[in-house]
Order: C-alpha cells, then sequence, then structure tokens
C-alpha cells in the first residue's frame, strides 16, 4: 500500500427536497382542502477517523463525494424520506483544511471515532398545505428544497506517535527503527532511502512506544531542498525528538546543528520539544573517537548523548531506558497542565 499524507477533494451536502402541491380528493369530502407535505431533508457531509487505516491513498482515487438529497414531499401531508448521511472515512490523525492560501484549519480528528459533520444538508422545501390560511383557502405555492453546501477541502495525516526520530539523510534512522521494533523500512547505503514515513511499534521493559521516522533532513530544507521538511508534520505531535547523529560523518556537531536549525525555522513549536540525542555508527569509532565525539555533543547541547549501534544492538539497552524515562515524565507534565486548565470545583 502506498503512503500518501495529503489529498484534495470535493464534498457536496445533499439538497432538501421538494414540498408537495396536493389537495384532498376523497369521496363524500367536499372541501377536502390543501394536503401536501414538506420534503425531506438532504444528508450532511460528516468525517470520522477510523482504526485500521494509516494513509490517504484511497483518496487519489476517489475525489469527489456527494452526499443524496432528501425526498420530495407528497399528499395525505406525507413527508418526504432526508437524505442518508455521507460518512467519510479517514485515518487517525487527519486535519481538515480550507482551499484558501492560508489553509485555514477546520478540523482535527485525533481520536478513534471522533467525528466533525463539515457540511449540513439543505432544508426541505414547504409544502402547500403549510400555506394554508383563513383567507387562502387552497394554495397552489410551494417551495423547493434548499440546496446542499459543497467546497473543496485539503485532508493532511499527520501520524500519532510518541517518538520522532530526525537526523540527516544515511544516518542510520531505518535501521534503528528496524532493530528495536517490528518495522520493516527500507535501508540502504545511500542518502534518501527513506522516501515516506515509517512507523514502528518498540516493546522495552514491559512498556510499548510508537516511533515514526520521516525522510532526512538537509540545510535548506524549510526553504524546500532535497525532500523539504513537508514530513516534519507527523513529529509534530510526538512528545520525544529522538536525534540520530550519524558519528562516522565528518562533523558529527555540524551535523546536528542543521537539524536544530531547519527545526527553528518550520516552527511549530518542534525545536522546544523534548530531545534525546544518539550517536550511531558507534562500532565504526575507535574508543578515543567516540569519547571525542560524545563529549563535544554534551558540551554543545548540553545533554548527554548516547553512543549506539542498531546493527549490533550495543548501547540500544541505555538509550531505549532514557526514552521510557522521558515519556513517562512527558505524560506526568501532560496531566498537570491539564489539571492546571481545568476550572476549579469543591468535587
Amino acid at each position: 500500500m502506498h503512503f500518501l499524507d495529503q489529498a484534495k477533494i470535493f464534498v457536496r451536502s445533499g439538497a432538501g427536497g421538494p414540498g408537495a402541491v396536493s389537495f384532498r380528493r376523497e369521496k363524500f369530502v367536499e372541501f377536502g382542502g390543501p394536503d401536501g407535505g414538506d420534503g425531506g431533508k438532504g444528508g450532511d457531509v460528516v468525517f470520522e477517523a477510523v482504526p485500521g487505516l494509516n494513509t490517504l491513498i484511497d483518496f487519489r482515487y476517489t475525489q469527489h463525494f456527494r452526499a443524496p438529497r432528501g425526498k420530495g414531499g407528497a399528499g395525505s401531508n406525507r413527508t418526504g424520506a432526508g437524505g442518508d448521511d455521507l460518512v467519510v472515512k479517514v485515518p487517525v490523525g487527519t486535519q481538515l483544511l480550507a482551499d484558501d492560501e492560508e489553509r485555514t484549519l477546520l478540523a482535527d480528528l485525533t481520536k478513534v471515532g471522533e467525528r466533525v459533520t463539515l457540511l449540513r444538508g439543505g432544508l426541505g422545501g414547504r409544502g402547500n398545505a403549510s400555506y394554508k390560511t383563513s383567507t387562502n383557502r387552497a394554495p397552489r405555492q410551494h417551495q423547493t428544497g434548499i440546496p446542499g453546501e459543497e467546497m473543496w477541502v485539503w485532508l493532511r495525516l499527520k501520524l500519532l506517535a510518541d517518538v520522532g526520530l530526525l537526523g540527516l539523510p544515511n544516518a542510520g534512522k531505518s535501521t534503528f527503527l528496524n532493530s528495536v521494533s517490528n518495522a520493516s523500512a527500507k535501508v540502504g547505503d545511500y542518502p534518501f532511502t527513506t522516501l515516506r514515513p515509517q512507523l514502528g511499534v518498540v516493546r522495552h521493559k514491559g512498556r510499548e512506544f510508537v516511533v515514526a521516522d520521516i525522510p532526512g533532513l538537509i540545510e535548506g530544507a524549510a526553504e524546500g531542498a532535497g525532500v523539504g521538511d513537508r514530513f516534519l508534520g507527523h513529529v509534530e505531535r510526538t512528545r520525544l525528538l529522538l536525534h540520530l547523529v550519524d558519528g562516522s560523518a565528518e562533523d558529527p556537531l555540524e551535523a546536528w546543528r542543521v537539524v536544530r536549525d531547519e527545526l527553528g525555522s518550520y516552527g511549530a513549536g518542534l525545536a522546544d520539544k523534548p530531545e534525546l540525542i544518539a550517536l550511531t555508527k558507534a562500532d565504526l569509532l575507535d574508543v578515543k573517537q567516540r569519547a571525542k565525539i560524545v563529549k563535544a555533543l554534551e558540551k554543545e547541547t548540553g545533554a548527554r548523548a548516547y553512543p549506539i549501534s542498531a546493527p549490533l544492538e550495543e548501547g540500544m539497552e541505555p538509550l531505549l531506558d532514557a526514552v521510557i524515562q522521558r515519556l513517562g515524565a512527558s505524560a506526568e507534565d501532560d496531566r498537570l497542565e491539564a489539571a492546571d486548565e481545568r476550572s476549579w470545583s469543591p468535587l
């Protein structure tokens, strides 16, 4: 299945059904009077987040969605049937954006089963029975149904993960993901092997967390260089960033600075997220080189750097322990922040 994280679709809600013009035609009823019923309401357009989906590829082939219109009214004061709602199923983490220059956010579906009604169906038209008055005993006017609403809308998927992997191309992110999770990301000895985000579930010491791997960043990604910073949206929702620095690079410290500069240029609070640093390919370095690079990274970043070798599974234990610890601290901070925002109550 191909991964697609953006799609543009057209949606239209159903129009209301027309009201009926009808009169009673029963035997022995001399002055039957009007009995035309109202039309039915058109169907709404509803978006629902469902489990089991992790791509928007279906919307590449089906781009137009129209809800059914309401049925027309009938005699004997019968109201027309309403049109069924059109439910568009999307992956959890999908954002609905308006088709304008600012890409205005319309809705953000972050929970399984969460629903949002984007467009309301048109109301049904009035039948001639509703126009009857003491001076207008036999009205022949009726109302057509109100048209439905329509619009183009952008869908943007932001994967939900606990940890986001960052680093320059060929820093070993896919190798790390394959080593610690059930993922099977493609690994190559050339840059930009990863062209689309990957997810993996890590199980460590009785805990589970989801890791997201995105294509590597290069200098100028914020201006569109390389694959650009488009995929950084997939780590916006993460609670922790795991920054992998290639220990075999000419200047690992500069590699860390390049990625951090791109995070700052991208914005969206990524530069302020908690970060762990791992020095990859540590098995290619001798003890003296490794210690020198680790010391330089720790001095520059003010945080501990973890030398690891994913293929040999060296140094993975302390790094995963640190991830679990930071995730626990982040969850506690979120809980306390939510408690502070909650209004006071004596109960």
